[in-house]
């Protein structure tokens, strides 16, 4: 066995003494010693020494010696030689029941890397192993494995699941159930954690043991711990989405024990139970299931719709006056104008549902995690008004009275977001009641507390389109004179929620705008000299809606006198790497889109500037495709050239706007951007990666632009999108707008290349119709179901598992064009036939009544 030299050891210790110093001098000193003693193959021996068997030594320090060999082992362990990784990995395995519990996940955390390291093929003992030590007597041996296995569960789960391990989970799964009776809840809780990993990729083994999985978890259901409480919640909300059907005859009590837990005194177990109402309300059952439930539901979301006693402390929401103090750097998160992220039109409003109830909390604290309770349960509301449409209502008013006029704030509060929420899906039923409403909501923005100022703002512009079918004088005016005095608040939160709101009035309002340009500039100027960075970027936004609503009419001198100097001055005050040219950029375009003429003034210092703009950022494109667009652009060949390079810049900000100019050409004037497809492709590819959201909407959304315009020429450039776009559709947690950019975008591409795309239907018809089932009749949908009927045309089989879904998503039209309802009906026949009429009827049994109606009134089935 190796043992350690004394000298070197004390080294080694004298080095992770001085790691932990806070002087900086001493951590850069610390570092180039690291590089030093990394020269010497054993100093990885003398880490994993100190982790495991220098038990003289105090736990964080020993903790640290692991978490350097881990980072190690992550940055070049395949030039380990193979008696050090042999010596680590046996000393990880023989310590793995340490007393201490950071020690032993000090030690997990060394396990999982070095598996991740494409070991878990090289390293065959590990799971045995540790599968072994889950029978030990000693609880901490017991906890030490358990934590292990599951570390390498959530890292490894597609590969335990597969042939290259010899399908470990044949044993696995069956073991983990076994410890869901253990007397620790430790134990308990870490082996559903572990069987969890496996739900959403239905893996064979786990649904080989699905019933006894469920039982397990009934039998946990009133587990006194809240990890493990959590943990049932959570591998719940997985199976509703992966095998609702062993779920449904079960429903009412699951449904019953769901109410319970998202009441639970401990948040993270509410807001893991909270998620199942957002997830049942994608489900065709969802209308059936909860209708008899939504009397004990709707009190419970509400309620958890109040900000907590620890969010208002990190909120300040005792600091009524801060926009003096200006923003630290991390907390202006990277902002993309809205229109340059393309969203689908959903039933009865823009964008994404749920998405405005993020933007009127954006957080200013890392502090506050990003997804909490309250922002759970408003868009579980908002979700369920959409499919409850008004029979939500009976359930909500007489809650909402006496919300909305109590005289403690945080519950007044909560009644403002609670009535913000249903706008969309309740807008019917609620249009009686906001006569009244709206003058309160309006007097709401003049409250005392800030966070009601900025909550009425966000609610006001769920009802902007309301607002604006009325009578100017009866609430327009009111609404926007008040509005502005938000934009010129005192407290930044509030700032940046009346400026969006103001946003979205814009959009509504148009023309209607025009009296009142003069007032509503004098603002937004005023507000330019007011705010800080952060806001700064919204007021763009603000300025650059007004003028892509008014348009022309913004061409006055006086409005021109107003609004270009002050821009023109950022303009020349920003530097040029400066990252705010972007949104900057974006609303001098629309400024001189609107101002056409009355521009040419401004227009040689911008175009100057941007041509001599460093090369890296997208302005030069984006001015000139704005500003010169009619003459310059569309007869520039070297357009989609120029485009070229900014597809492969490193800023993902700037990918994304090339992406969506590269859409825009397409549908513009593709002949220009044919010669370079070939070259385009790859580059689009390769962005088909979520981990940048905008980026890979708007490459997805351009692929599908592209595809409508090759026909049968795009079959060479399947094969580089498709195995990206089915993953992505396919992934949990995706936003709503990408799903659907997705799921269209593989409509439109198994229309042109059906034979290529619909070998691969069963892998994604069914997050396809459920990504689609929410979406207005349009352009794009059509298109889209176009390609779906072709591709089923092709492949039948591949839509039969899932054919429930397809129904549902048929129904979702509302009057689709004559020739796609046929190919519709042929479908649904065709179905009908093959099975039998028996067969059928026992199917249609499963169907929510709503659908069963629209299929058999639109389809005759």
């Amino acid at each position: 066995f190796w043992q350690p030299d004394e000298q070197g050891l004390q080294q080694v210790l004298q080095l992770l003494k001085d790691s932990q110093s806070p002087d900086t001098a001493t951590q850069r000193a610390v570092q180039e010693k690291l590089e030093q003693l990394n020269q010497f193959p054993d100093f990885n021996n003398y880490l994993i020494f100190v982790l495991t068997s220098l038990k003289s030594e105090d736990e964080p320090t020993r903790s640290l010696s692991g978490l350097i060999l881990k980072n190690n082992v992550k940055a070049h362990y395949q030039n380990f030689p193979p008696a050090v990784a042999d010596f680590i990995k046996r000393e990880c395995l023989n310590n793995i029941g340490d007393p201490s519990p950071l020690i032993r996940a000090t030690i997990g955390i060394l396990i999982t890397t070095i598996a991740s390291k494409g070991e878990l093929q090289t390293w065959p003992e590990l799971l045995p192993q540790l599968c072994n030590l889950l029978n030990s007597e000693d609880y901490n041996t017991c906890e030490g494995s358990f934590g292990a296995l599951q570390k390498i569960c959530e890292d490894s789960s597609e590969l335990l699941d597969s042939d290259a391990l010899n399908r470990p989970l044949n044993i696995m799964i069956p073991k983990f159930l076994q410890f869901f009776k253990h007397c620790s809840p430790k134990i308990r809780s870490h082996a559903i954690a572990c069987v969890n990993q496996f739900i959403i990729g239905r893996a064979q083994a786990l649904m080989d043991n699905i019933d006894t999985f469920i039982e397990s978890l009934f039998a946990l259901a009133g587990d006194e711990d809240c990890e493990v409480r959590k943990n049932v919640c959570r591998a719940l909300v997985m199976l509703l989405e992966v095998r609702i059907d062993r779920l449904i005859p079960h429903m009412h009590s699951i449904i019953q024990y769901m109410l319970q837990r998202t009441q639970d005194a401990d948040e993270n177990v509410a807001l893991e139970a909270c998620e199942f109402w957002l997830t049942l309300a994608e489900q065709p059952i969802c209308k059936e299931a909860l209708s008899g439930h939504l009397v004990q539901l709707i009190p419970i979301l509400v309620n958890g719709m109040k900000y907590s006693e620890i969010d208002i402390i990190l909120l300040k929401g005792d600091v009524e006056e801060d926009d003096t103090v200006p923003d630290s750097e991390q907390d202006i998160k990277p902002r993309f104008h809205k229109s340059r992220t393309v969203t689908l039109q959903h039933e009865g409003g823009e964008g994404e549902e749920g998405e405005d109830i993020d933007e009127d909390e954006d957080d200013d604290d890392d502090t506050l995690s990003d997804w909490n309770l309250r922002k759970c349960s408003a868009a579980a509301l908002d979700v369920l008004a959409n499919v409850f449409r008004d029979d939500l209502l009976p359930h909500l008013l007489p809650l909402l009275k006496g919300l909305l006029f109590h005289p403690d704030w945080v519950i007044k509060e909560s009644g403002i977001l609670v009535l913000g929420a249903i706008a969309e899906g309740c807008m019917q039923g609620m249009v009686q009641y906001l006569p009244e409403l709206i003058p309160h909501l309006i007097q709401c923005l003049c409250d005392k507390k800030a966070l009601v100022r900025s909550i009425a703002c966000w609610t006001l512009s769920r009802y902007a389109h309301w607002v604006v079918s009325q009578p100017p004088d009866a609430h327009l005016k009111p609404l926007m004179t008040e509005l502005l005095k938000r934009i010129l608040d005192g407290n930044k939160r509030v700032q940046e929620a009346a400026c969006s709101a103001f946003a979205t009035l814009e959009e509504e309002a148009c023309t209607e705008l025009v009296p009142y340009l003069s007032f509503i500039l004098d603002t937004l100027v005023f507000a330019f000299g007011k705010y800080q960075h952060k806001n700064l970027l919204i007021l763009y936004d603000a300025i650059g809606t007004l003028a892509d609503s008014v348009g022309h009419h913004l061409n006055q001198p006086e409005y021109i006198q107003k609004l270009m100097p002050p821009l023109i001055q950022k303009w020349n005050e920003l530097k040029d790497e400066d990252k705010d040219l972007f949104p900057l950029l974006e609303c001098l375009s629309s400024v001189a889109t609107a101002l056409q003429s009355g521009f040419l003034p401004y227009c040689e210092p911008v175009y100057q500037r941007c041509v001599t703009l460093v090369q890296k950022t997208l302005a030069q494109a984006m001015v000139r495709t704005h500003i010169y667009s009619h003459t310059l652009f569309y007869m520039n060949i070297s357009g989609p050239h120029m485009i070229l390079s900014y597809m492969q810049d490193t800023m993902p900000e700037v990918r994304q706007s090339s992406f969506a100019l590269l859409g825009d050409l397409t549908k513009a004037c593709f002949p220009h951007v044919k010669p370079c497809i070939a070259e385009f492709m790859p580059i689009l590819g390769t962005n088909l990666n979520p981990e940048f959201i905008s980026v890979c909407n708007n490459a997805t959304w351009a692929i599908g632009e592209i595809c409508m315009q090759m026909g049968v020429e795009m079959q060479p450039y399947v094969a580089l999108v498709l195995p990206h776009l089915v993953e992505i559709i396919n992934r949990p947690n995706t936003p709503k707008t990408l799903l659907e950019n997705t799921a269209i975008t593989i409509g439109r591409l198994g229309y042109v290349c059906p034979q290529e795309v619909a070998p691969m239907l069963q892998q994604f018809i069914r997050p396809w119709c459920t990504s689609l089932r929410n979406i207005r009749d349009n352009e794009e949908k059509d298109s889209a179901f176009r390609g779906i009927c072709v591709m089923i045309g092709v492949n039948p089989g591949g839509v039969v598992q899932d054919f429930i879904f397809f129904c549902d998503a048929v129904a979702s039209w509302v009057n689709p064009k004559d020739d796609l309802r046929d190919m519709f009906c042929k479908i649904l026949h065709g179905f009908k036939d093959q099975v039998g009429e028996e067969n059928w009827q026992q199917f249609s049994e499963q169907f929510p009544p709503i659908l069963k109606e629209r299929l058999s009134a639109c389809y005759g089935v």
